[in-house]
């Protein structure tokens, strides 16, 4: 399971997991867009490269995530896959990936998210398993 979406009373709320924090980043974007589309039939016919530096995991995972929900809004950028997706950490967390998208007005689209919040945020690295929970503004 890439990732779920638990309740909530006014938002969006979802865990994604992976095997890194990678993998669990990777599943967090395409939860966040899963709740504007079917991701699974956006074609990757765009690509942008993202580059992001901050001072802890929680903040860079909102910062990623704010990148995208921008490159959405500004550009029209949906978001398709992820690769290459590296995380390291000197005296900061740096992160440098490839995705590739479409333009999302090719595809059916219902709601928006308006930004991802810290109420309720964690990352959690336990025994090979990593488990990010994210709640969505929409």
């Amino acid at each position: 399971m890439k990732y779920k979406f638990l309740e909530h009373t006014a938002e969006v709320k979802f865990q994604a997991f992976g095997k890194t924090i990678e993998e669990a980043f990777s599943n967090a974007v395409l939860a966040t867009f899963s709740t504007m589309t079917n991701v699974k039939k956006i074609k990757p016919l765009q690509k942008e490269i993202i580059k992001l530096r901050s001072k802890s995991k929680e903040s860079l995972l909102y910062d990623f995530i704010e990148e995208l929900l921008f490159l959405l809004d500004t550009k029209g950028f949906i978001p398709a896959k992820i690769e290459n997706l590296k995380i390291t950490k000197n005296e900061e967390y740096k992160l440098k990936t490839i995705i590739f998208g479409d333009q999302a007005q090719n595809y059916d689209t219902h709601g928006h998210v308006k930004a991802i919040t810290y109420s309720e945020m964690f990352i959690k690295e336990e025994s090979g398993n990593v488990i990010v929970q994210v709640v969505l503004d929409v």
